[in-house]
C-alpha cells in the first residue's frame, strides 16, 4: 500500500473528520471525471455515481487492502455505481415507454441496422473511440483491464504494475502482453482494426 494512502486509510478508520474533508476534495473530483468518460458526458450520473462510490468506500474502508492504489480501489467502486445506476435507467426507461413511441423506435432500430451495414472504419469515425476503448477494457476477463489501465491511465512501469500484481517483473509483463492479446481480441469481435491500438 502506498504510504500516502495507508496514513490517509488509517486516520479515516479513526475516525479523523479533517480526514473525511480530505478524502472528498482529493477523489471527488477524479472520480467525477472517471464517471464522465464512461457516461459519454452524463454529469448527473457521473456525480451520483460518484458520490455514491466515496459513500460506499468509507463503509467499506476496513476491506481495503492496499494490492492496488486507493483511486484504484474507489474507481472499481464507481464502476459498479455507473452500472447499477445505468441499469435502474433502463428498467425505468422500460416501464415508460409508450405506444405512441413505436413510431420513433422503428427510426431507431433503421438506424442501427444502416450502421451495422456500414463499413468498420466509418462506424469508429462516428463513435467515440474512447468510450468504445473503456467499454471493452471493463469487459476484459480477470484484471486484464484494470491492468491495462494502469499502464496506458495511470503511466504505471511494468516494475510498479508487478509490485500491484504480488510478482515478478517477467509475470506482469506477460500479464501485459496477455491483457492486450485480450483487448485486439475484443477489437477483433467487433470487427474493428486492431491498428487501433498503439503499439507500445
Amino acid at each position: 500500500m502506498a504510504t500516502d494512502d495507508a496514513k490517509l486509510v488509517s486516520r479515516l478508520l479513526a475516525g479523523d473528520e479533517q480526514a473525511f474533508r480530505e478524502f472528498f476534495d482529493e477523489y471527488f473530483e477524479r472520480l467525477y471525471r472517471f464517471g464522465m468518460a464512461r457516461t459519454r458526458g452524463q454529469s448527473d450520473l457521473a456525480e451520483e455515481a460518484s458520490q455514491r462510490a466515496l459513500c460506499r468506500a468509507v463503509r467499506r474502508l476496513d476491506t481495503f487492502r492496499g494490492e492496488a492504489s486507493l483511486f484504484s480501489w474507489l474507481a472499481q467502486i464507481c464502476r459498479n455505481e455507473l452500472a447499477d445506476l445505468l441499469e435502474a435507467r433502463h428498467r425505468d426507461a422500460a416501464r415508460h415507454v409508450s405506444l405512441d413511441s413505436e413510431a420513433s423506435a422503428q427510426r431507431e432500430v433503421a438506424a442501427l441496422q444502416s450502421d451495422a451495414s456500414a463499413e468498420p472504419d466509418a462506424r469508429v469515425a462516428r463513435a467515440d473511440l474512447g468510450q468504445l476503448l473503456r467499454e471493452l477494457l471493463d469487459g476484459l476477463p480477470g484484471r486484464y483491464g484494470e491492468i491495462l489501465e494502469w499502464k496506458y491511465l495511470e503511466e504505471l512501469s511494468t516494475q510498479q504494475i508487478a509490485e500491484r500484481l504480488h510478482v515478478t517483473a517477467e509475470a506482469a509483463q506477460s500479464s501485459l502482453q496477455r491483457a492486450r492479446q485480450a483487448l485486439r481480441s475484443a477489437l477483433a469481435a467487433r470487427g474493428l482494426d486492431e491498428s487501433l491500438l498503439d503499439s507500445d
